[in-house]
């Protein structure tokens, strides 16, 4: 059992957990991931390690309620507890000083981009941050990307808070002021990642991509997690879940996690029959 030390909601259908883990808190490392399970019924999910406090002996994972398993998440409350978290799993972010670097965060993909900001700011690189989201509420942990960035862009859809339009505009202006940069990384909803992909291979940059497969085990045995990277089968719980944003097959991807919409939804509307109500999410 893994005790829940903190439970918040930080934006519409998004929620954030400390939980009580010493011994993954331990080994954790920017860009890695736990499989959990809330209990002895529920699905197995990967979640992003948000953050780790190895003092404490906590971890941080910050969701977006997608389906019955998370629904259930959201109504949990300090001292509550969650049965098993496996992990810290998958290959962590590569942490070194580059130079200049522009990190690209959208939605809930903030919260997996924030330990590899933090991570590189305190390895000596320049940090250039740029976060999205459809309005200003979705814009998550702005405060925390802040303090280990030496700039940060926000940019909105619909402009109630800084830039109006897509995080790939801003990528394009920083490049177009000048601003030499060395690598870029980009975490977010599928489409996104897939266009700031396409834009940094237009202003010739490198990019590295964190991929959300479907995922039971996390340790490559079930192969649910597979896609298609430069020509070859990768699996992303042990090959990645980062990888060269330019060489990955995006559509076969996209469409790949699209399969099972249909049962996720019938499975949502019987959680909503037995529990109520979930509009306060």
């Amino acid at each position: 059992m893994f005790k829940i030390l903190s439970a918040g909601r930080i934006a519409p259908r998004e929620y954030d957990l400390w939980l009580s883990a010493p011994r993954i808190a331990a080994h954790a490392r920017p860009g890695q991931f736990v499989v959990l399970r809330t209990d002895e019924f529920g699905e197995r999910i990967p979640l992003t390690i948000a953050d780790f406090d190895r003092d404490r002996g906590a971890i941080r994972i910050i969701f977006q309620v997608v389906g019955k398993t998370t629904a259930a998440m959201a109504s949990l409350k300090e001292g509550d507890t969650i049965l098993d978290i496996s992990g810290p799993l998958g290959t962590p972010s590569e942490i070194e000083r580059l130079g200049t670097v522009m990190m690209v965060g959208g939605g809930v993909g903030i919260a997996a981009l924030y330990p590899i900001i933090k991570g590189l700011k305190e390895a000596g690189n320049k940090v250039i941050t740029i976060l999205g989201g459809r309005t200003s509420d979705l814009v998550i942990m702005k405060e925390e990307c802040a303090k280990y960035s030496d700039e940060l862009i926000i940019t909105t859809d619909d402009g109630s808070e800084g830039i109006k339009g897509l995080v790939t505009d801003a990528m394009k202006s920083v490049v177009g002021r000048g601003e030499a940069i060395d690598h870029c990384w980009a975490i977010g909803p599928s489409i996104m990642m897939k266009f700031c992909a396409l834009t940094a291979q237009s202003l010739g940059l490198p990019i590295w991509v964190s991929m959300n497969p479907i995922m039971i085990d996390g340790t490559g045995m079930c192969g649910g997690c597979r896609l298609s990277v430069d020509g070859e089968i990768k699996f992303g719980c042990v090959d990645g879940p980062e990888f060269d944003g330019a060489k990955v097959n995006w559509n076969e991807f996209m469409n790949r996690m699209k399969q099972y919409k249909d049962e996720e939804k019938i499975s949502m509307e019987k959680y909503e029959a037995e529990v109520g109500d979930l509009s306060w999410l």
